[in-house]
């Protein structure tokens, strides 16, 4: 095997509840329900442009993987990828960070009334309120991913969403939970993880969430409703080997 370096962060492993098709999510949502969103080479794959910045391995520990990894984004390309301790010799670690996955456990959900369904047409409004919250990557053709809700105030301004994104087996990740600084401490982000739940509960799955490790308000609140810290995980941020524009060796 190719010399790698180490990444692995600290801390005790967490092991509720032992799910191995969470350990590799975006994986198995790529090679599972989300196949049709899917580019793949092999071992590697990743979501089509606008849709999720993040690539996957089938074994982020395979070189061949990492193999089909640069001959799919190409020489000199920069991506991102979740879980990885490791990268093999000549891959560039050029950012990254902790992150932690949390599972429904006691989870209350139920649908409300105030939320409406977002589509493509809400985009640019989903993206100014992104913007403005930070809450984590949302591209133009994410709304494609999943259910995204939304709460409008009285004039019709967007003030709150939520959705879904990654979708290993039986399993759909609450994402994007958002509220204009101007309405929170009203309860809108709890209601509509709860609604986005519901829906995800209903079609026989179980909800799941993951935030940056540093995020303590999020983690504390995703806690009180009924989520339980499972795992953490290394994110990195990696250029392929080669410089871009390099003819493919054949």
């Amino acid at each position: 095997m190719a010399h790698q370096t180490d990444f692995r962060g600290g801390g005790a492993p967490l092991a509720l509840p032992d799910v191995p098709v969470l350990d590799n999510a975006v994986w198995a949502s790529l090679d599972g329900p989300h196949v049709r969103f899917a580019e793949r080479v092999g071992r590697a794959a990743r979501y089509r442009d606008g849709m999720y910045a993040f690539a996957a391995l089938a074994d982020p520990e395979d070189p061949a993987a990492w193999a089909d990894l640069r001959t799919l984004v190409g020489p000199g390309a920069d991506v991102r990828v979740k879980p990885v301790h490791r990268v093999p010799e000549g891959w560039e670690v050029i950012g990254g960070g902790q992150g932690v996955q949390l599972v429904d456990t006691a989870l209350r959900a139920e649908y409300a009334p105030e939320a409406v369904r977002l589509g493509p047409d809400d985009v640019p409004e989903i993206l100014d309120l992104v913007a403005r919250t930070r809450p984590g990557p949302f591209l133009k053709r994410t709304i494609d991913m999943g259910t995204y809700l939304g709460i409008r105030d009285g004039r019709g301004r967007l003030i709150a969403m939520a959705g879904e994104r990654i979708h290993p087996p039986g399993w759909t990740e609450i994402s994007a939970v958002c509220t204009d600084p101007d309405h929170r401490g009203r309860g809108l982000a709890t209601r509509l993880i709860r609604a986005v739940a519901a829906g995800i509960r209903e079609r026989g799955e179980t909800p799941f969430l993951h935030a940056a490790a540093d995020n303590v308000s999020a983690i504390r609140l995703y806690a009180s409703l009924g989520f339980t810290l499972r795992r953490r995980s290394t994110i990195l941020a990696v250029r392929s080997p080669g410089t871009p524009g390099e003819a493919p060796v054949l």
